[in-house]
């Protein structure tokens, strides 16, 4: 099965050895993102609500990428530094998917890159 790398200058580049997103088939496999702006690279101000909607931005911009919208996402995997944010995170998340929702799990974790209070990743599948 071929790969092909899926990038956009609309969401932040790689900060490691990885690409943005990867499409296998089908299947697209969305790296972590968090909330950096995509021009500056640098960590957003603000809240977990702000940090969030950073975040999903700059999903749905790989998304648009690689060719679909976050209205095929299958999966959405959340990381947050404190778990006392989930009605918060479910809020924004709830702004950018509608029914019927993907396949989710919200881990709370000892730190994120850069001190961001929030990670997501993604897979996609495009029709």
């Amino acid at each position: 099965m071929s790969r092909s790398i899926i990038t956009t200058e609309l969401a932040p580049a790689a900060i490691g050895p990885y690409s943005q997103a990867v499409r296998a088939g089908n299947t697209v496999y969305f790296s972590g993102q968090i909330p950096l702006d995509p021009v500056t690279a640098a960590l957003v101000d603000g809240d977990i609500t702000v940090q969030t909607r950073r975040v999903f931005d700059n999903l749905t911009a790989v998304a648009q990428a690689a060719g679909g919208s976050l209205a095929q996402v299958v999966r959405v995997g959340i990381y947050v530094t404190d778990l006392a944010n989930f009605a918060a995170v479910n809020a924004v998340m709830a702004e950018y998917f509608h029914p019927p929702y993907p396949a989710r799990s919200t881990i709370e974790v000892s730190g994120l890159p850069k001190a961001a209070q929030v990670e997501v990743d993604a897979v996609m599948v495009l029709s």
